[in-house]
């Protein structure tokens, strides 16, 4: 079955819940007033404003407990060996860096690598191919999919039901509503909600707190040359679909947007990544087909591009000392205070 056929399926399956259900409770402390806070913040700062609607699914922090045991829980999948967490390590700014393909239930191999997770709410569109447009509908993708977690909704509804602890914790984040399918993927989102990356060196350079070296400011220029116009500042990405100049791979082919939206114009075409915290969410690309940031910068020779819908050259000359500069500015968005926090690992910790 087509993937957008599926995913149509599963939206009649759910009927039209997520939009019906009443608002939950919950008082917004601890990490839920602190993401609240920390966009206040970030929009002051010159960030933009964020896309997710936070008025249809208001955070607190029983929701985002209850959405944090379920995106580690692998007893969610067709053979309880997977979970969300399975692709997405909170070490590695939440990528999947064991594989250059994604791996999920009785190790299948699907034929994409799974996206780093962080500062979603400004997000218009997820996955490679923008498949998805809604946060609190994305994990329905992974739930359902053969090569990832494999499990028909009913059987994910039923299993999180007769578990006690889902239970409690439902009843603190939804109290006086029954259990169902939308409040649970809610739940997810204001887990992955607080999933906000923006304490890295860059950031700290436009803080004003510190100073680049002179070859990371060479770098920094050089980006602003060369990468800028994909890769926008401060979330150093966009929600524009771009080649990568790559070719389908022969073995898994994947053609990209064109697969969602059946326009030839959008054939080869992929959704724009972050750079941040790009140093620890190798392998690269879709496919995960670059080990190594070195050889995604020589990728980027002169090549052929589809750059909104034309066929055009885009020519990217460094030299190997700009290599290097561009790669030192590249490391200062790495986020250390991120990729540490306890709060967002898994919760079972040392019991795993």
């Amino acid at each position: 079955m087509k993937r957008s056929v599926w995913l149509f399926s599963i939206f009649v399956l759910m009927g039209c819940g997520m939009f019906a259900i009443q608002r939950g409770g919950g008082d917004r402390v601890g990490s839920a007033r602190k993401a609240t806070e920390t966009y206040q913040k970030l929009t002051a700062e010159g960030w933009p404003e964020t896309e997710y609607l936070f008025g249809q699914n208001a955070m607190t922090d029983a929701g985002i407990a209850l959405g944090r045991k379920l995106f580690y829980d692998e007893n969610l999948s067709a053979d309880g060996k997977v979970s969300c967490g399975s692709c997405h390590n909170s070490y590695t700014a939440f990528a999947h860096v064991d594989h250059k393909l994604s791996h999920g239930v009785y190790d299948r191999e699907g034929r994409r690598n799974a996206p780093a997770l962080f500062n979603l709410a400004w997000s218009q569109s997820f996955m490679w191919d923008g498949a998805i447009t809604n946060l609190d509908n994305q994990s329905l993708s992974p739930i359902a999919s053969h090569t990832e977690m494999d499990l028909s909704l009913p059987a994910y509804l039923e299993r999180v039901q007769r578990d006690t602890t889902y239970q409690t914790l439902y009843r603190q984040a939804f109290p006086g509503e029954a259990m169902s399918l939308p409040r649970l993927l809610q739940a997810i989102a204001q887990f992955e909600l607080t999933f906000i990356s923006q304490q890295s060196r860059y950031d700290s350079m436009r803080r004003h707190q510190i100073a680049f070296t002179k070859q990371e400011q060479k770098g920094y220029e050089l980006y602003k040359q060369y990468c800028s116009d994909c890769h926008k500042e401060p979330l150093f990405r966009s929600d524009a679909f771009e080649s990568n100049g790559l070719i389908s791979n022969a073995r898994f082919p994947d053609w990209g947007r064109v697969e969602i939206t059946h326009n030839p114009n959008d054939s080869g075409l992929f959704r724009v990544p972050s750079l941040r915290n790009v140093e620890v969410t190798y392998p690269y690309m879709h496919d995960g087909r670059f080990a190594t940031l070195s050889q995604v910068l020589k990728h980027y020779g002169l090549r052929i591009f589809k750059l909104q819908g034309v066929y055009q050259s885009k020519e990217i000359v460094l030299s190997p000392n700009d290599r290097v500069d561009l790669l030192a500015f590249l490391l200062t968005l790495t986020d250390r205070n991120f990729v540490n926090i306890k709060e967002l690992q898994d919760p079972r910790g040392a019991q795993k």
